[in-house]
């Protein structure tokens, strides 16, 4: 555990690479705005995604400066926004002014910051969730990645120098450097380096997918936390890419989700609200499977008003959307019902432990047996950390107090006592 004086160094340091990708992301939007290409400022996301992970990181070396994740999370930020800056400014001089700015060949040679940010990227999958390496063997896959992902970054930084040195500088729109891109030994270095990290990807995929089977507890959340944020990612990513010309309003929710990704590793190496992760799976489920029902629902209702009723369009919609919204509480209910009996579970057994003692207390007449079968069902259903059961009666007052070991997200839960003046509230902690 470090001590405060130690954890200083390692906060201003992140501190400063926090203040560092601001800095070069207003240097960005300046450049864009020189440009006159300020609407396409970011359309493949990887802005948001580069403030996302230094906001993440920052957060993760200020509460855990050892763990490498926080590094690696600010590394990838400030080297995406190093390339935007860089390749910026490229694209400015060598396409807009004719090379005749200055500073000119070290914009190309800041524009290849990509690679070290896609290397960084590639390492943080491999290190997640504890910071190392999973097994001892995997400590050699680990530094044969570095190692290769090192040659691919000389790689690409040494075509920047040799274009330089051979005054062959040439760039595209975006900026990037397309002097040496055929060049054979270039091409089958990439060529290695993205199959070694596929291999090593698929490796480690295959590692965690017995070890789900195997894990429970936090490890299991945890990587929960990494497919969904990944899923959501990827989604907003293709999304982005594949549908430029989407609105501003879809594309900038598109842009924010591929943030998701560093969000969810932030979440699962400082274990921050881990077990919410289920309740976020059903909830979204259950919203888009009720949103993909009422909109068919929805369509279906106003072609057979308008074109088997005969009916005028303004009455069928407004006939369709007064039975949608109906059915739309009824519906959602039934459905997170059948989401939670298969992704939130814990959360579906309790509500129905809960129900079922609610239905057998109202035959109880014993306070003491009230008291330890309350207690027990609680205990079963919510698993709190710290559990208080309070029987009022008469001005009178009793206590029951357990503590279990098994932390849950539930904090709190109350119920009807079975006699007359009496009342009962559970109480618990983590």
């Amino acid at each position: 555990m470090m001590t405060d004086r130690r954890r200083r160094p390692a906060r201003a340091a992140a501190v400063a690479l926090f203040c560092l990708c601001w800095g070069l992301t207003a240097v960005i939007v300046v450049i864009a705005i020189a440009k006159h290409q300020l609407a396409s400022l970011d359309s493949g996301g990887s802005l948001p995604i580069a403030l996302a992970c230094v906001s993440v990181g920052t957060i993760v070396v200020w509460h855990r400066p050892e763990h490498p994740m926080g590094w690696i999370l600010s590394g990838i930020a400030v080297f995406f926004v190093l390339d935007g800056a860089g390749s910026g400014y490229a694209a400015l001089d060598y396409r807009d002014h004719h090379g005749t700015l200055p500073l000119g060949p070290v914009a190309v040679w800041a524009a290849q910051s990509w690679a070290l940010a896609i290397v960084l990227f590639g390492l943080a999958f491999l290190v997640y969730p504890d910071g190392g390496a999973l097994t001892s063997r995997w400590r050699w896959v680990i530094r044969a990645y570095v190692v290769l992902g090192g040659a691919w970054i000389a790689g690409a930084w040494a075509l920047a120098v040799l274009a330089a040195a051979r005054h062959d500088i040439r760039v595209d729109a975006n900026g990037a450097l397309t002097t040496g891109q055929n060049a054979l030994w270039w091409s089958a270095l990439s060529e290695v380096f993205f199959l070694g990290t596929g291999v090593a990807w698929l490796a480690w995929l295959g590692y965690q997918a017995v070890a789900w089977r195997r894990s429970a507890g936090e490890y299991r959340q945890q990587l929960k936390w990494l497919i969904g944020g990944a899923a959501v990612c990827a989604a907003c990513g293709i999304a982005l890419v594949a549908w430029g010309t989407m609105p501003a309003a879809l594309q900038a929710i598109a842009a924010c989700g591929v943030a998701a990704l560093p969000v969810s590793l932030g979440i699962g190496i400082l274990k921050f609200r881990l077990y919410d992760i289920d309740r976020i799976i059903s909830r979204t489920l259950a919203y888009a499977i009720v949103t993909g029902v009422l909109i068919g629902l929805y369509a279906g209702l106003v072609l057979l008003a308008t074109d088997v009723l005969t009916l005028s369009s303004p009455v069928a919609v407004a006939g369709a959307t007064l039975i949608v919204a109906a059915l739309f509480n009824v519906l959602r209910r039934r459905v997170q019902r059948v989401v939670d009996r298969r992704f939130n579970r814990a959360r579906y057994d309790a509500e129905a432990t809960v129900a079922l003692f609610a239905a057998r207390l109202k035959d109880t007449v014993d306070a003491d047996s009230v008291t330890g079968d309350l207690a027990a069902v609680v205990q079963r259903a919510l698993q709190p950390a710290n559990l208080s059961v309070w029987l009022r009666e008469l001005g009178q007052r009793s206590e029951l107090s357990s503590h279990l070991s098994v932390v849950t997200g539930v904090q709190a839960a109350s119920l009807p006592s079975s006699r007359a003046g009496s009342s009962s509230v559970i109480t618990s902690s983590r």
